[in-house]
C-alpha cells in the first residue's frame, strides 16, 4: 500500500510529454498562433499580436518540413503540413485585416 507523501510526490511532478515528432512541431504552432492573435497567451494578460514573429514561426516550420522531407512517418507529414495550412491561412487573414 502505497504511503500518502508518496503519493503528493507523484502529483507535484511535472508532466513530461512523449517524446515524439509533434513535440517538437507543436509549440511553435501554439506560439504561432498566439502572435497572430488566434488564441490567447495564458501567460499574459495584454493582447501579444506580432505579425512579424508569426511570419517566422510559420518560416521554421517551413524549414523544419524541408529538412525534414522523406524522413518522417506519413501521419507526421501530415500533422506538419495540417499544422502549416492553419498557420498560412491564419496568417493571411490577419495580413489582409491591416491592409484593408
Amino acid at each position: 500500500m502505497e504511503n500518502k507523501d508518496s503519493k503528493e510526490e507523484d502529483n507535484k511532478k511535472e508532466f513530461i510529454p512523449p517524446l515524439e515528432f509533434s513535440s517538437i512541431v507543436f509549440p511553435f504552432y501554439t506560439q504561432a498562433l498566439i502572435k497572430l492573435g488566434v488564441i490567447e497567451d495564458p501567460s499574459h494578460t495584454e493582447e501579444g499580436k506580432n505579425l512579424e514573429l508569426a511570419r517566422r514561426l510559420i518560416d521554421i516550420l517551413d524549414l523544419l518540413k524541408d529538412r525534414t522531407k522523406g524522413n518522417l512517418e506519413p501521419e507526421e507529414e501530415k500533422f506538419l503540413e495540417a499544422c502549416l495550412q492553419q498557420l498560412r491561412m491564419h496568417y493571411l487573414a490577419k495580413a489582409e485585416a491591416i491592409k484593408l
